[in-house]
């Protein structure tokens, strides 16, 4: 194939990232009454921050084999991981096989396929009963040497993530945001840049956000749990937070005072997917939508659990993901009509735009629920 072909002949690249801008918004301020700024990482060669913790541990396994080697990548994926690891593999010029489990969107397959992959399988209901078929079956009959891929649970993609920390401290004014707002799956991401925060000594002065949508919850059910625990099944339409279980790093930073754990509902996700197309004419997944949401209506500070200053400088993880195309966004808004309803609502108030006076409108205002529970 002609895919395969280019992908062997190409010259690779020396890393399978790239440094992000961090760019303030001043529609997203606006609406949360503070700074907001963007961390880009869906400008990431996969459309995520995966190519950071992927490209990492793929450069680490290379270091390990002889001198020249050409391994196969295989990995394991519901659907980013496994694009950041075909993407990362291309780079270096090698070959990648993913195996997903038959959950997995067909757009997400058809993208996997259109970045080069080798080969795509479709195995299992879920990760886990893809990741044994591709130890159990893929790997033993596949050619040496080889390099298998996890997708989030392993040091070497920590590090890899916490270059996006570095890169923050580099890129805001002052050197530190006071809040940084990310999306929590298997923990990959949060454990990268909580360990960046403690080599910057950061983590006394940034409080974390810790994002998940209900139906995905690991991580906050373990906190009230107290212990980890394992979810028994996902029901979140945001997959890419489909994660039954965080990692045991992730449960021991989340003991940290400066972490805060946020659940919302997929309707919140789902806003914050196409406030962000409106405001900023980027498209993201509802894994990253959820961090977007927080912007919008007063829900920061209910996150937060204090006041939202003027000058508080926040940052977003737009963590990206690539499950999202036009159509689905369309789709959210038709399938959650409450939360667009609440926001016109809540605008036609502030503005006021009533026929009933702004003095009706104020008590109206005052008589509802301002923002669904975490």
């Amino acid at each position: 194939m002609a895919v395969k072909e280019c992908c062997v002949n190409e010259k690779p690249q020396q890393n399978p990232w790239v440094e992000t801008p961090l760019r303030e918004s001043y529609a997203l301020s606006e609406a949360a009454g503070c700074r907001i700024f963007l961390k880009l990482e869906n400008l990431q060669p996969s459309g995520s921050f995966k190519s950071r913790g992927i490209g990492n541990y793929i450069l680490r396994r290379l270091e390990e084999l002889p001198h020249g080697s050409r391994p196969h990548i295989f990995a394991s994926s519901g659907g980013n991981a496994g694009l950041a690891a075909v993407h990362s593999a291309r780079a270096l010029n090698l070959l990648c096989t993913v195996v997903v489990p038959t959950s997995t969107a067909p757009l997400m397959v058809a993208k996997l396929r259109a970045a080069g992959a080798y080969d795509v399988i479709q195995y299992g209901a879920a990760w886990k009963d893809a990741d044994s078929y591709l130890k159990e079956h893929v790997m033993p009959s596949a050619p040496t040497p080889m390099i298998y891929c996890p997708p989030f649970d392993h040091p070497d993609i920590w590090h890899g993530n916490s270059t996006l920390m570095h890169e923050i401290a580099t890129q805001i004014p002052g050197g530190a945001p006071d809040v940084l707002i990310c999306s929590v799956g298997g923990g990959g991401l949060i454990n990268g840049i909580c360990s960046a925060m403690d080599t910057l000594n950061m983590h006394n002065r940034t409080t974390i956000l810790a994002m998940e949508t209900s139906g995905a919850e690991s991580l906050s059910a373990s906190l009230r749990a107290g212990q980890l625990i394992t979810l028994p099944k996902i029901t979140s339409q945001a997959t890419s937070l489909g994660c039954a279980r965080v990692t045991d790093a992730t449960f021991a930073y989340a003991q940290r005072d400066n972490i805060r754990s946020v659940v919302m509902p997929d309707a919140e996700a789902a806003m914050g997917c196409w406030r962000l197309a409106d405001d900023e004419r980027i498209m993201v997944e509802l894994a990253c939508g959820i961090n977007v949401a927080l912007c919008y209506d007063g829900r920061l500070e209910k996150a937060l659990g204090r006041p939202v200053r003027r000058e508080d400088k926040v940052v977003v993880v737009l963590c990206g993901g690539s499950n999202v195309n036009s159509q689905m966004l369309c789709d959210w808004q038709r399938e959650f009509p409450g939360v667009e309803e609440e926001v016109e609502d809540k605008a036609r108030r502030e503005s006021g735009d009533s026929a009933l006076g702004s003095e009706v409108g104020s008590e109206v205002g005052e008589s509802r629920e301002g923002v669904p529970s975490e």
